[in-house]
């Protein structure tokens, strides 16, 4: 949909940049948002009635975003599909667990969404800030997982490589220039670091509204924060479940390994535009090194030094 005269003053009057791989982005209300989803996220922000029973999961993009949503759609759909009748054996986790300004606002400024099984799932890479404010002012939950910015930052760069060969949008930029924009926060949906702290912060303030996660601690021992997730959307599994080992086939059919091998995630196409295996691709902690130099590790230390310090927040690079 095409930005209308209102909106389209506002992009001229915002701060425009290209991100790594030449997509046009501006900057609104102290974020780099892609121009494309512009429109979606002022329909959001003006039209989104959100539910208390509504969970939604948040993301710099390439966080684990993909893994968090095949692992929340299971959970808190366990009780609907044995695990060998699951939805995600048959269909990729972003069309199970949609985006807000990706998905639901792309093709309609007031879609509607009262059908969406309950509780209704969805997802967003948007900082807290820009949230709609019935989702800030509601009951509802979110869930948000942070990553090693430097496995972070390689994850995104091979997924927009990828990108760019099936369609470009301009001249990919090099390796150590993308690197320095990012450390200086110019990329889709950044800042990362205000990114983060908007919603540790938020985790601090209101544990029972945001679950914070580490990227690295769900790789690292995936049923602790299984359960964790369950218990903080409302739905514990029971002391029979567990014994059952519902716990651990869960994790099993969410595992990385598991989803990119399905037939879906190596076929198809999301939103149109996407291709489902470019979702998937090592899913490593500290595979950076493969690709970063130590200089640049050096230089992220310095970043999260400057805008931690003080936050609590603790970030294993």
């Amino acid at each position: 949909m095409s930005l209308s005269m209102e909106e389209e003053s506002l992009l001229q009057s915002l701060e425009q940049q290209r991100n790594w791989d030449g997509l046009p982005m501006c900057k609104y209300q102290g974020f780099w948002c892609p121009i494309f989803i512009l429109r979606p996220l002022l329909s959001f922000q003006r039209n989104f009635k959100a539910r208390d029973s509504d969970i939604v999961l948040a993301s710099v993009p390439k966080s684990g975003t993909t893994w968090l949503k095949a692992l929340l759609f299971s959970i808190v759909n366990r009780n609907n599909f044995p695990i060998d009748q699951s939805p995600l054996l048959t269909t990729n986790s972003h069309k199970l667990v949609f985006s807000l300004e990706c998905f639901c606002y792309t093709k309609h400024d007031n879609p509607d969404l009262e059908n969406v099984p309950q509780p209704r799932l969805f997802s967003t890479h948007l900082p807290l800030q820009v949230l709609a404010n019935s989702l800030i002012n509601s009951k509802c939950k979110i869930v948000y997982i942070c990553r090693n910015p430097l496995d972070q930052f390689v994850s995104e760069r091979h997924f927009l490589l990828k990108k760019q060969r099936d369609k470009p949008y301009g001249e990919m930029l090099p390796l150590e220039e993308a690197f320095e924009l990012f450390c200086n926060g110019v990329h889709a949906f950044g800042p990362f670091c205000d990114h983060l702290l908007g919603y540790w912060n938020a985790s601090l303030e209101n544990p029972d509204k945001v679950l914070f996660l580490k990227y690295e601690d769900l790789k690292r021992d995936p049923l602790s924060d299984v359960k964790k997730i369950a218990e903080f959307v409302g739905l514990p599994f029971s002391e029979e479940e567990e014994k059952a080992g519902l716990v651990g086939e869960i994790s099993k059919l969410c595992s990385f390994d598991k989803l990119r091998d399905l037939e879906v995630n190596k076929t198809g196409v999301h939103a149109g535009t996407v291709k489902n295996k470019f979702f998937y691709r090592k899913g490593d902690v500290g595979d950076w090194v493969n690709h970063l130099t130590p200089e640049m590790a050096e230089r992220m230390k310095e970043v999260l030094e400057a805008k931690l310090t003080g936050s609590g927040l603790v970030l294993d690079i």
